[in-house]
């Protein structure tokens, strides 16, 4: 497998490529300064100098610090700092971390589900400070400095603790089987934004609707569901680590169905059919390129193909919202016994080798093909699968982010239209299983 860093100028549109999808042309890149440019922020816990992420140096930009004012987010690095200066042990900054990271899922949900105070003039359902606030707290933790010394190992497990408990990852919790009777269980994840370096101000449907549903309970002909969410980051190095068979196995154990959702292609929504083992080295959120085989456990028993086992034929004809669904079945592949990708509309074909799913190489793809395959490993007969989203777009007049604003009428209204839409798919799954 390689890894490269790609440049920002490279990256695309959508957690897709164009060998399985037909995307608009993206925008031209805001107008900003490198990377490499940018003053690296300090802060008032740091005696040493820390080395930010890709992602992290992008907070000082203007747009990442307007969402966070106008969303109310921009209090929460200042309340996490206080809270690691109150740390005099691991074990105090341990529970500092998951607190903190906790408290910001919670505050994202509440806010998406019109709980409290809006604390801002952004809309509710606006996912964008929940992924900015959580970097300004790894970019904190990152340089924290503590008394009483912190290994490198120590500060990565730390890190690791603030990314899964802000992002909902270890809170998705369902009573065992035969506890609650006649509700459902559903498993709901989303995606972090992405595509940053091409427009900074890019939300992720995906990650909004994560936000919107946790914890809801939806009311199906058959009785109630309840629905647990989490959001991924768009890295290749988490999902090589584990993050997803880490955060979904135990809920997928007492699930009743599973949906994996990313944003996908313009003006239309996808069930798609298959999954397939493979990168194809879209850059991430880091600037870094993956190419080969999807990387897992046990890779000598591991699939070239997944499939969808969600009701994918009760989801397209029933009347779900504004935007088509569809069933698609393409899929990208090398015969076997060929040696050139061949894009099959009808799914692989016996023993050919995976180059794209459905849902493409990037790591939409990935997510579907990691879950399925869990399903399968673990022997669940349960329908599980992943929806792409339309792609989330500005109103007429904002698509230029070198001019444009963070939001408009149009853009709220595209992303709460997706999320309604979102929310009837998975109650017609809910019924149809």
């Amino acid at each position: 497998m390689s890894r490269i860093r790609v440049r920002p100028e490279l990256l695309g549109l959508a957690l897709l490529t164009t060998t399985a999808l037909t995307l608009t042309t993206p925008p031209p890149l805001a107008a900003a300064q490198p990377l490499a440019a940018q003053p690296a922020a300090r802060s008032a816990t740091a005696t040493a100098t820390a080395a930010f992420t890709v992602e992290e140096q992008r907070l000082d930009r203007a747009v990442p610090q307007e969402i966070l004012r106008r969303s109310g987010f921009d209090a929460v690095a200042p309340d996490f700092v206080r809270s690691l200066r109150g740390a005099d042990s691991y074990a105090e900054a341990e529970r500092a971390v998951v607190r903190s990271g906790a408290r910001l899922w919670q505050r994202a949900v509440d806010r998406a589900q019109g709980r409290g105070p809006a604390r801002g003039d952004l809309s509710r359902d606006d996912d964008r400070p929940l992924y900015w606030a959580r970097l300004a707290l790894t970019r904190e933790l990152r340089q924290w400095q503590p008394e009483f010394g912190l290994s490198e190992s120590a500060r990565t497990a730390l890190l690791g603790k603030l990314e899964r408990s802000s992002r909902g990852q270890d809170s998705m919790d369902f009573p065992a089987r035969g506890a609650a009777k006649g509700v459902k269980r559903i498993v709901l994840t989303g995606f972090d934004p992405f595509t940053l370096d091409r427009d900074i101000r890019i939300s992720n449907p995906s990650g909004a609707t994560a936000l919107a549903l946790d914890g809801t309970v939806i009311r199906t002909a058959d009785g109630p569901a309840r629905i647990e969410a989490a959001v991924f980051p768009v890295r290749w190095g988490d999902f090589a680590d584990g993050t997803v068979e880490q955060a979904l196995r135990g809920p997928l154990s007492r699930a009743d169905l599973f949906t994996t959702v990313s944003q996908g292609r313009v003006g239309r929504i996808d069930v798609e059919r298959f999954n397939g083992a493979w990168r194809g080295g879209f850059g991430d959120n880091e600037n870094v390129s993956e190419t080969g085989l999807v990387p897992v456990t046990d890779p000598a028993s591991q699939p070239q193909w997944t499939t969808t086992s969600l009701p994918y034929r009760s989801i397209v004809a029933a009347g779900t919202g504004r935007f088509p669904v569809y069933d698609n079945t393409s899929v990208t592949e090398i015969p076997a016994g060929g040696t050139a990708p061949v894009v099959r509309p009808d799914g692989p074909t016996p023993g050919s080798a995976a180059r794209a799913g459905g849902g493409g190489d990037y790591l939409s793809n990935e997510i579907a093909y990691r879950a399925t395959l869990l399903r399968d490993r673990l022997g669940l007969d349960i329908p599980g699968g992943h929806v792409h989203t339309p792609v989330l777009q500005f109103g007429a007049g904002n698509t230029d982010p070198a001019t444009g604003t963070v939001t408009d009428p149009e853009f709220v209204q595209n992303r709460l239209d997706i999320i309604a839409q979102l929310r009837t798919i998975i109650t017609v799954a809910a019924e149809a299983s």
